[in-house]
């Protein structure tokens, strides 16, 4: 009889580490990009300016 439990703890371990570097890479890329400034509305409020 063979246990299961293992492999399922370490894919789950790795996806979740995974998933947190890739978030992580995303915020810092983010914020490298300016994305969260303080001037990051600037490109929708322009975009709606020209519209109107």
């Amino acid at each position: 009889m063979s246990d299961y439990t293992w492999p399922s703890v370490y894919f789950s371990y790795l996806f979740f580490a995974i998933s947190l570097a890739a978030a992580l890479f995303f915020f810092f890329r983010s914020l490298k990009h300016g994305y969260l400034g303080k001037n990051s509305e600037d490109v929708k409020n322009r975009m709606m300016e020209d519209q109107s």
